[in-house]
């Protein structure tokens, strides 16, 4: 799923190989380059749902629950004012145009993308988020939980919040291998991760996964799930 991208796409021009296999839980990516992908590897020829591999016994049986949450009152009023700024600025304009303004280096487009972020940033980083999770957490205590959050600094004040490990992409090398090796070892206990932990992370015997930002992006998605799955 990575070998669209401009870098990886040269090992597949580049291969002397006659034939080539690509395996991939995520080969459907948001940005539409996966059509660039099968004429480097050719179509899809086998497709198995989680749900699928689940109920054949491949995968643990999972269950998905959404939980919402509401904005505290001073991140809603925060939120309401910085909305309004960004209707005088664009108007009606969808969120697809105002990008393609801002693209063609319009300035007030330009500001209702600064706005829109902050916005985004007070939704993602809600202290009922915080509250949630150590609600869950504790309502799960025994079991081995691991935490995603967007934000490094949502990261860490959940794992504040909960006493759980904390692993980012600051964190190198043998702090890293420390941080999993310790959580691995721990018969319960929470490991609160941002997307340094949406690929490659293997901890088989993690029972809960907690989304904190949600995702809109389903090879995300299928990617936290899959950390849980193994």
């Amino acid at each position: 799923h990575h070998l669209p991208a401009d870098r990886f796409r040269a090992i597949a021009l580049g291969s002397p190989a006659p034939r080539r296999l690509g395996l991939s839980a995520t080969p459907y990516r948001e940005d539409g380059r996966h059509v660039e992908l099968f004429p480097l590897m050719g179509g899809v020829v086998y497709h198995k749902t989680p749900a699928e591999l689940a109920e054949a016994g491949y995968l643990a049986p999972y269950e998905v629950i959404t939980v919402r949450v509401s904005l505290k009152p001073d991140e809603r009023r925060g939120y309401l004012e910085l909305r309004k700024k960004y209707r005088e600025l664009v108007g009606l304009a969808t969120f697809e145009e105002v990008l393609k303004a801002a693209r063609g280096g319009d300035p007030r487009a330009l500001e209702a993308l600064k706005i829109a972020t902050e916005m985004r940033k007070i939704v993602q980083m809600s202290e009922s988020k915080v509250e949630k999770v150590r609600e869950i957490v504790e309502r799960e205590r025994g079991s081995k939980i691991i935490v995603f959050a967007h934000y490094v600094e949502l990261a860490r004040r959940i794992a504040e919040a909960v006493g759980g490990l904390l692993l980012t992409g600051e964190v190198e090398g043998p702090r890293r291998d420390e941080i999993l090796r310790r959580f691995r070892e721990a018969r319960e206990g929470v490991l609160v991760v941002t997307t340094v932990g949406d690929e490659g992370l293997d901890i088989p015997d993690a029972s809960v996964g907690i989304l904190v930002a949600g995702t809109s992006s389903p090879r995300q998605f299928i990617q936290r799930l899959g950390r849980l799955l193994r």
